[in-house]
């Protein structure tokens, strides 16, 4: 751990160097999905950048303990359920969908998985300490809710950089007796028509957590009052962080000591929505085309830029694999066996410079046209190096999908068989039975005899018709 990353931190709003609580350890909290409708490329690209800051930290020393939550209930949840499938049903079946659209581009699970279900006891603890020391109240209307009182807490709207007058009210709650629009909810009392098993006894009545207060609680829980990193869609950092941050930070916790925010996905240069019907579901995605290519578009822009998914999106990752594992297969072929995976000096420095993936994919490519180099000009140890370095590139950015050591490379080597000897073929055959014709056209009939002959000898047949000259391999359909 010689090397220091440095990362963007959002609170700040500079890059600066990763300095753990605990030395070679990291805790890591990200906000995961609320569990209420399928998964969009919007939550791969997130759950992908967190997956490769994890990689890499992990490649880098450190131990990492990743706290991923998952927020099976909420408003939307129970909006979305019917008669047929209860909110509780719903949450499961589509937290299950999540965890496919994961698993299909190779994002590793988190060393934890919470749910806010699982949790209420500690988000009653946490909103009774509010309480006591006077930055949160029950409402008086008897509804059971309970508020965050945003104007004791001179430091709301520091990480989004915001005056709170300035702020307009939250809506993220019936504003039943709220003191300001601006307090959110931490609890919500039961209302007519919402099922009992989506309320909890509280000392305020029957309610449930409101969503910003679970991730204070189970963030607590696993990483302690304060934790090294905490992660989240651009669009989380106000309110869903902001409120965080608040309500943690009132009740004594310093919470995360470093904000890390993935920039968002448009399509064809605009944002997705239900209202234009662009949305494009994980599921889509994943059979549209296979797992490494979806990864590489997804990384295809740094981790805070919105990355624009084009309908040639795919088919350029594709392209940029197909360069890889056709080196791959030459180098393998050539060589035999691969030096040592050593990353490049280049690589290392671009992920840890607040995590350039894009940089680090041109250190890959260009490693990649230098062992193509190699290859041509017989340079075994250079072809070695690359092939070594290629590999461990493609393993830290979780590109290799477990693939047994020589598996991709010998796909590859198959693809490159069907398709690019066939071209060849076809053009070193096509050049001869042009040479054969430009000979006959000047009456030497020696010299088309000789390319024939050699046609033959290789197993081409060669049929003389009053158009084009026809051939064919012998003996193929």
């Amino acid at each position: 751990m010689g090397a220091v990353v440095r990362l963007y931190d959002s609170r700040t709003q500079q890059i600066r160097p990763l300095q753990p609580l605990v030395p070679g350890r990291i805790g890591l909290y990200v906000c995961g999905p609320t569990v209420q409708s399928s998964p969009h490329v919007g939550h791969l690209r997130s759950a992908l950048s967190y997956d490769l800051l994890r990689r890499w930290l992990v490649h880098r020393g450190y131990a990492v303990t990743m706290v991923r939550n998952v927020t099976d209930i909420d408003d939307k949840v129970l909006s979305g359920a019917t008669e047929a499938e209860p909110w509780w049903a719903l949450a499961h079946r589509v937290e299950l969908e999540f965890q496919d659209a994961y698993r299909a581009i190779g994002i590793q699970p988190p060393t934890v998985e919470p749910r806010a279900t699982g949790n209420v006891d500690r988000m009653q603890a946490l909103i009774a300490e509010l309480i006591e020391s006077g930055h949160a109240y029950a409402a008086p209307d008897g509804s059971g809710d309970v508020y965050f009182d945003t104007g004791s807490w001179p430091s709301y709207g520091e990480l989004t950089r915001q005056r709170r007058e300035d702020m307009v009210a939250a809506e993220d709650a019936d504003p039943r007796g709220k003191r300001d629009g601006r307090d959110f909810a931490l609890w919500k009392g039961i209302k007519s028509g919402e099922p009992e098993s989506a309320a909890w006894p509280s000392p305020w009545g029957l309610g449930r957590p409101g969503w910003h207060i679970e991730c204070s609680a189970m963030a607590e829980r696993y990483l302690g009052a304060t934790f090294d990193i905490h992660g989240g869609g651009l669009d989380l950092r106000f309110p869903h962080h902001e409120n965080e941050l608040a309500q943690s930070s009132a009740v004594g916790r310093p919470f995360a000591r470093h904000w890390v925010h993935n920039g968002l996905v448009t399509v064809d240069g605009q944002k997705m929505s239900k209202s234009l019907g662009n949305s494009v579901f994980a599921a889509d995605l994943t059979a549209s085309a296979r797992p490494a290519a979806v990864r590489y578009a997804l990384t295809a822009a740094h981790y805070r830029s919105s990355l624009d998914l084009q309908s040639g999106s795919l088919g350029e990752a594709e392209e940029a694999l197909g360069r890889i594992e056709r080196f791959r297969a030459r180098a393998t072929q050539a060589v035999g066996t691969a030096g040592p995976q050593v990353l490049p000096a280049a690589f290392e420095a671009a992920m840890d410079d607040d995590l350039a993936v894009p940089v680090a994919l041109a250190v890959l490519h260009e490693t990649v046209r230098a062992g193509n180099a190699a290859i041509d000009s017989a340079d075994a140890e250079v072809v070695r190096r690359a092939l070594g370095a290629t590999a461990a590139m493609i393993g830290v950015l979780g590109l290799d999908f477990g693939d047994p050591a020589g598996a991709e490379s010998a796909r590859a080597q198959s693809a490159y068989s069907d398709t690019g000897r066939q071209k060849a073929l076809e053009t070193l055959v096509g050049g001869l039975v042009e040479q054969r014709a430009a000979a006959r056209a000047s009456r030497d009939w020696a010299g088309a005899d000789r390319i024939r002959d050699l046609l033959a000898d290789a197993g081409v047949q060669v049929e003389d018709t009053a158009g084009p000259t026809r051939w064919s391999i012998v003996g193929s359909e």
